[in-house]
């Protein structure tokens, strides 16, 4: 054999997979789809923190006069 047969041949066995590629790696979309509906939830789990401690806000509203502090510099 020369040297451009074996090329070919060595092309034309390493394309060959066996199978469908989106069957072999569904589980990169469930680790994926279990990802973002973790991040969801913490996402979530943040939404009416203020009204939580509103008996700190009431503290700082009587001690300042002012609702809400302006120290972020806007």
């Amino acid at each position: 054999m020369t040297i451009a047969s074996l090329i070919a041949l060595a092309a034309e066995e390493g394309a060959h997979h066996g199978g469908n590629a989106q069957a072999e790696t569904w589980w990169i979309g469930a680790i994926a789809l279990a990802g973002f509906i973790t991040l969801s939830l913490v996402t979530l789990s943040y939404r009416n923190v203020s009204n939580r401690h509103a008996h700190k806000a009431e503290a700082y509203t009587a001690k300042h006069g002012t609702p809400t502090p302006e120290a972020h510099g806007h």
